[in-house]
């Protein structure tokens, strides 16, 4: 993860960087307000600004939701657990459905525990650094996400993409996850 965080986000970061270079009002707004916002982006950075945008936005809440094993953080409250048995019917069912989720994820991106509009919870699968739930829209809310691309677990891994979303589960930060929920 040390590789991940310091090589692959730093690049989104610079990356986005150098794209707003030329327009300092740009600059001036929040990764937000660009995200939210793309069609009054320059079309000549609107896909760069996507891209690395939506990688650097996805990354820094991927983090956030990350927590120590044998920490208070990952362990899961009754709140949540009483959230995803009325959603999932089961925490099994939960695990079961976001792991076939980002199994089914055709190449790069990224598998999200949605709360929708209206309240209810949602999993689904987004391409590449889509930026759809970022950071909340009308479609619904990003509470949960995992980074499928293989960056994320090629050096541990390899090719194992089911080992890398078991693993996810023992490290969920639930505190931060029933933060993201209000």
């Amino acid at each position: 993860m040390k590789i991940h965080h310091t090589k692959h986000h730093q690049a989104y970061i610079d990356k986005l960087n150098a794209a707003l270079e030329k327009y300092p009002d740009l600059q001036a707004k929040s990764l937000e307000e660009l995200l939210t916002n793309l069609d009054a982006v320059p079309e000549a950075i609107r896909g760069a600004v996507r891209n690395h945008g939506g990688g650097h936005w996805n990354h820094s809440f991927f983090w956030q939701i990350l927590a120590a094993a044998d920490s208070n953080e990952a362990k899961l409250p009754d709140e949540i657990k009483l959230l995803l048995e009325k959603n999932f019917e089961s925490i099994e069912k939960f695990q079961t459905q976001f792991k076939e989720a980002a199994l089914g994820r055709f190449g790069s991106g990224w598998t999200w525990l949605i709360k929708k509009s209206d309240g209810s919870l949602l999993i689904t699968s987004t391409p590449n650094q889509d930026v759809s739930f970022a950071p909340s829209t009308s479609s619904g809310q990003a509470v949960l996400g995992l980074d499928v691309w293989e960056h994320a677990y090629y050096l541990k891994y390899q090719n194992r993409r089911a080992d890398y979303i078991d693993a996810f589960f023992r490290v969920i930060n639930w505190t931060k996850v029933v933060e993201n929920l209000t």
